[in-house]
């Protein structure tokens, strides 16, 4: 070791309850994982410090920035999405369990939204109550007997995983609307490329680079068979969108346009892009627009991020949606709660990755239980996201458990609740040193003819000491995650 350097001696992984990702006692590298602590280690004095402020100072210019919600200095000036240039590692074998598991869960999910919008055997066969699908607030039943093109609902997921003390991987939610965060899986993969070049020759990391044109495949499949050359375009609420930068980012990956409503209209009855030399058909619209502002004419009247006449042109076949509207049902956090018994129910097969254990408010038993146990439980909105309307019952005040006894007590339907996990941890740098810092998963999967689940995901770091709240709304930032071969 060089005197001076940034190393791992002193960090000690067996601090509390925790699963540690890289180390499984201090000063030992779990197995597999020996080459990537040795590179850590072997860096010189200040080598690692300047070259975390090189990749913070590459996200500035390549303008990966974003404002804090509450923040006192969000006047309208840019930070850095925070990013911590030590990665996550997961090994092969760790990695095939998973790509397995989340290909399983998007199958069944797939065949559970078909299932509700048509048919509903989940509800006839007594093993999801009806009364779920009907008061979330992310049914459309607009959709009743829509038929997708190629029969796929869910074409982009994101899979949210955490790993608990014991070493496993549980599921804490699906995304099956717009998820976000893959930009930043692809920006990461580049600025640790560029840090650790030496590693990258050393390590056999698998790629994540070939998402964008997995994505285009995945696009072009849901054109009609008709089309040779299929028009694809993403359309944006625009710039004032927290993931605005994403969307750009992957129209220009994907080398197709990137619209906002007002760059569309319906015309005979097809979708049409207003361009230079007249209107041009549009085949498959990428969507980053909730499903209540699509169509002012079928869903929210009041939308101007909409365009009119969009669902009956999808209702109709003339243009294919990613996702299919909808989707947002298979998203709600007490329909989560009856995952395992959907593959069950539609594959005949036992789920490969558990859920977390969750209790649903609007079940008397259920809620019962979690108004007698707030100070132990994490509370969440059914429909909440980024982190917020959560009680995270062991770090809560007696007043904050009250509201939300009340919250509860007068919306049964609105909340579940979850025990509080231990998430697994990776070093991270803090200042001159390295700390253990709490960490997720979102893998991202796409359905076209086939399932592809990219390798490894964005890593969600909670970069403040004790916070297991990973979302950068909630100041939290990202690692890259290397997946490696066999």
């Amino acid at each position: 070791m060089l005197p001076g350097a940034m190393q791992f001696n002193g960090y000690d992984p067996e601090n509390g309850p925790f699963f540690d990702e890289l180390f499984r006692a201090p000063g030992r590298p779990r197995p597999g994982l020996e080459a990537v602590v040795a590179a850590i280690d072997g860096l010189e004095d200040g080598v690692l410090r300047a070259r975390q402020r090189a990749a913070e100072h590459l996200l500035l210019n390549l303008g990966i920035t974003f404002t804090l919600k509450g923040d006192s200095d969000a006047d309208g000036s840019e930070r850095i999405f925070p990013f911590d240039i030590i990665p996550r590692v997961i090994a092969a074998k760790e990695w095939q369990r998973l790509e397995r598991g989340i290909t399983q869960r998007l199958e069944a999910l797939n065949q559970f939204l078909a299932d509700v919008y048509s048919e509903r055997r989940i509800v006839r066969e007594g093993v999801l109550p009806e009364y779920l699908i009907e008061t979330c607030a992310d049914y459309r039943p607009q959709c009743r007997g829509l038929q997708p093109p190629r029969g796929i609902w869910c074409h982009v997921s994101g899979t949210d995983l955490v790993r608990h003390k014991d070493g496993e991987y549980y599921v804490l939610e699906d995304n099956l609307r717009c998820p976000s965060g893959v930009s930043y899986v692809l920006e990461n993969r580049e600025l640790v490329k560029r840090t650790f070049p030496a590693m990258f020759e050393q390590l056999s990391i698998r790629h994540v680079y070939d998402y964008p044109m997995r994505l285009q495949e995945t696009l072009r499949y849901l054109a009609l068979d008709r089309v040779d050359d299929p028009r694809v375009v993403v359309l944006t609420p625009g710039r004032y969108n927290s993931a605005y930068y994403e969307h750009c980012f992957l129209a220009q990956q994907m080398g197709v346009e990137l619209v906002e409503s007002q760059d569309l209209v319906v015309d005979g009855g097809y979708v049409q892009m207003k361009t230079t030399r007249g209107l041009e058909r549009v085949d498959v619209i990428y969507r980053r627009i909730g499903d209540d502002y699509l169509d002012p004419k079928v869903f929210r009247p009041e939308s101007l991020l909409g365009v009119p006449g969009l669902f009956q042109a999808y209702l109709d076949q003339k243009v294919a949606l990613a996702n299919a509207p909808g989707t947002g049902v298979a998203d709600d956090k007490a329909v989560y709660a009856y995952v395992e018994k959907m593959i069950r129910f539609y594959l005949s097969e036992e789920p490969i990755l558990k859920n977390v254990p969750t209790y649903v408010c609007s079940d008397e038993d259920d809620r019962r239980f979690v108004l007698e146990h707030l100070q132990d439980l994490v509370v969440k909105a059914t429909d909440g996201a980024g982190g917020y309307g959560m009680l995270v019952g062991p770090h809560s005040t007696a007043e904050e458990r009250r509201d939300f006894h009340g919250r509860i007590t007068k919306n049964p339907r609105g909340y579940i609740a979850q025990p509080t996990l231990s998430l697994s941890r990776v070093p991270t740098i803090i200042e001159d040193r390295f700390e253990p810092r709490h960490v997720d998963l979102r893998p991202f999967a796409l359905h076209g003819k086939e399932i592809y689940v990219q390798p490894g995901g964005l890593t969600r770091v909670a970069l403040k000491r004790g916070s297991l709240v990973v979302n950068s709304s909630q100041g939290g930032g990202s690692k890259d995650t290397w997946v490696l071969a066999e």
